[in-house]
């Protein structure tokens, strides 16, 4: 299967997906392995993570150049790449406290001569679908915490970015503890549809359509799913907002990796009272943002990863210019050297029936909507089959906290934007056709990952069938 480079266009790599037969053989192999590693102490499994987290580090020279080309981006390739070994060692050094009390002993009931005790049973396979806009980071932050927690886990990486999956593997390689557990196999659609069904707990990035089948796919082999899909993320920005310093954040929050990113902000609106202001501070900072073409150590966005993405992206801001709304600045996907990229692109004059408005765009595009009263603003903002993320910013934390409430979203970033990309500790939800299952953020990242099992004790005398002997009710 050729694979294209985002920066140059070329077909310049190629993989040999796995099929329904080789998948379930790598399947047995891990399900056999995983005997052994469940049966490790959780400070055990920790201590082969922390190996693994080493060699990572050791071979960043590596796996960052095969990051870089899968996406045509430098430094946040780099931020990706050395992120991953902190993440590890985190987890490493809080499961075993999280396992152990959540395995109380010795609990009291009702009845006093009876106590409980639980256990936690982990998943014997995880099966992980990770998408392209952040390959390495979404391959695995659901595959550390169930390592952790005793499972064996199956990763398919997107097709459209698999070049860092040979480097990151020879890293697993080097840990045979782990490889015995842990495999990233090269794949399509199809490899991931046979996944589904040979797994015990399926683990989904990506696109509400695709996110719908997986599901529906999960739910005939009778087994858990988290489903991370797509968002529609509202701004809304109050009048008591400082208009400069609002329209920093909602350009930095729309377009950092090129919107690329499902915490993008990606519908503003912005007060009356500020929005000539904010417009005329968000349209300046827009035009001079830089592409990182032709030197990717220069400049702040790159080119769309996938080619598919640009022409949605293109279409959307099409379709809303024929509708009646105004380009502002940018509004072009231009292709340069081969690769696709779009200017920081700022729309007025939409409304909720353009497609720029209720379908996901996930590209550098900032559709903004004046708003004269905050019920109203709060009533479009919630006008969304999506409640993935929001943002509110307002004159102080309470004010704006207070709009945060009313919101449909997982998460509200408070005078900011897109905070669940900086902070891993809340727990949240997805709304809306956002998502589905347990939460990857906070304690739940790893508990979800364990079945309870009750060792229930009688320490009296147990209950014979006279007991029940109707002359005696």
């Amino acid at each position: 299967m050729k694979i294209r480079n985002p920066r140059t266009g070329e077909a310049d790599y190629e993989i040999a997906p796995l099929d329904a037969q080789a998948v379930a053989g790598e399947v047995s192999r891990l399900r056999e392995a995983q005997l052994a590693w469940v049966a490790k102490t959780p400070e055990q499994r920790g201590a082969v993570l922390l190996q693994w987290a080493d060699a990572i580090e050791a071979h960043l020279g590596a796996i960052t150049p095969a990051l870089t080309d899968d996406t045509g981006r430098g430094g946040i390739s780099k931020i990706e790449a050395a992120g991953v070994p902190g993440q590890i060692r985190r987890w490493a050094g809080m499961a075993p406290g999280l396992i152990a009390a959540g395995q109380p002993a010795e609990q009291p009931t009702s009845v006093p001569t009876i106590t409980t005790s639980t256990r936690l049973v982990p998943y014997q396979l995880i099966g992980v679908i990770s998408p392209w806009n952040f390959p390495m980071t979404l391959a695995l932050i659901d595959a550390i915490p169930a390592l952790m927690a005793g499972s064996a886990v199956l990763i398919k990486p997107s097709e459209v970015t698999p070049r860092f999956i040979k480097p990151l593997m020879e890293t697993v390689r080097q840990v045979p503890e782990l490889a015995a557990v842990l495999s990233l196999i090269e794949g399509d659609g199809a490899t991931g549809a046979a996944m589904v069904s040979q797994v015990d707990y399926i683990c989904f990035t990506g696109s509400v359509a695709t996110g719908r089948k997986v599901g529906e796919a999960a739910a005939k082999a009778f087994i858990p799913a988290s489903l991370e899909l797509g968002g529609k993320d509202p701004m809304i920005i109050l009048p008591s907002a400082d208009p400069e310093k609002a329209a920093g954040i909602a350009l930095r929050a729309s377009i950092v990796n090129t919107g690329q990113a499902c915490q993008s902000i990606e519908r503003v609106y912005v007060a009356r009272d500020i929005a000539d202001a904010f417009l005329e501070s968000l349209k300046t900072r827009a035009q001079s943002v830089e592409l990182n073409y032709p030197d990717i150590s220069e400049g702040h966005i790159g080119p769309f990863i996938f080619e598919k993405q640009a022409q949605i992206a293109q279409a959307q801001i099409d379709g809303a210019v024929e509708q009646g709304a105004s380009i502002v600045a940018g509004g072009k996907v231009e292709n340069l050297g081969g690769g696709l990229y779009l200017r920081p692109t700022v729309l007025t004059g939409v409304t909720p029936d353009m497609e720029i408005i209720s379908e996901e765009n996930f590209g550098p595009v900032v559709p903004v909507i004046i708003f004269d009263d905050v019920d109203d603003a709060i009533r479009q903002a919630n006008d969304s089959q999506f409640g993935l993320s929001a943002a509110v910013i307002g004159a102080d934390i309470a004010e704006a906290e207070t709009v945060a409430a009313r919101l449909n979203a997982g998460a509200v970033s408070i005078n900011d934007g897109s905070l669940t990309s900086m902070v891993w500790e809340a727990e949240k939800s997805s709304f809306g056709y956002s998502g589905l299952g347990a939460s990857r953020m906070g304690e739940s990242g790893l508990m979800r990952f364990f079945r309870r099992q009750a060792l229930i004790r009688q320490t009296g005398d147990a209950a014979v069938i006279d007991a029940f002997a109707e002359q005696n009710f």
